[in-house]
Order: structure tokens, then sequence, then C-alpha cells
């Protein structure tokens, strides 16, 4: 499923094919995206505050549209529209997505609602660590129709 994810980021959205944006893996809590630190760099030679905030959004996108295909369903239409990033230090190498999955029980009322309602809303976590410290912290709220 993350190769048909990856194709779909970079045909659908070419913002991602030019950040290099790579999903890494896809484990039952957790999805790792990474963009390489070298094409995604500011003039400091950290990592480009629209770079961390591209890659946090799209992964937590990517999140909604595995959730989506998880519950059996094929939605055209994911969208974020609230998002908030905290950026607590500098990113000196490539970087490093970690999305976390929702719980169970939150995954179950989006289930429900999309049943009845075409429709519904999740809020994911998005964390960009490296070396085992967070540099950057996201949260946002997708919009799932289906």
């Amino acid at each position: 499923m993350i190769q048909k994810l990856q194709l779909k980021l970079h045909n659908e959205i070419p913002l991602t094919k030019y950040m290099q944006l790579h999903i890494k893996s896809y484990e039952k809590d957790i999805l790792i995206t990474t963009a390489p630190l070298d094409i995604n760099i500011n003039d400091k030679g950290t990592a480009f505050g629209g770079s961390l905030s591209t890659i946090t959004i799209i992964s937590s996108w990517s999140m909604c549209w595995l959730i989506s295909q998880e519950l059996g369903y094929d939605s055209k239409n994911i969208v974020v529209i609230k998002n908030e990033n905290n950026y607590l230090k500098p990113v000196t190498k490539d970087i490093v997505s970690h999305t976390i999955k929702p719980s169970i029980k939150e995954i179950e009322v989006l289930k429900e609602k999309l049943k009845n309602k075409q429709s519904g809303s999740l809020k994911i976590t998005s964390y960009i660590i490296e070396d085992g410290k967070k540099c950057v912290e996201f949260e946002g709220v997708y919009i799932i129709k289906l």
C-alpha cells in the first residue's frame, strides 16, 4: 500500500516529487516519511521551514489516506482544515517525520461518520525527530469526504 501512496503523492502532488519525499515505512501505529536535507535546505544550512511544514502536512494527509484505504474507501477528497507547527530546534540532517495513527476509538468514530454522513474528521499528530529529539511538533485536523 505504501508503494501506491508514494506514486499517488508524486503524481498528484508534484511538490512531493521535487522535495524527494519518500514513504519509508508504515507500521501499525506510525508512518515514517523522509526527505533529504540538501534540497530542502535554507540559507543557514538547516532544513527550510516551508519544507518542514510541508512534510508534516503531507505525512498526516497520507495517514488519513491510509486509514481510509484500510476502512475500504478510496476517498478522493481529504483536506487539512486546521494545522499548527511548533519549531523546537533546527533540523540539520535529512528530514524524518513520524506520523502517529489515531486511536482505534477515533478511527471507529470516523468509520461511523463516513458510513452515516459520508464525511468525518481526524486529528493527526506528526513529529520531525533528529537524533531522538523532537525538532518539530505538528497537529492537524483533516476532513475525509466520500
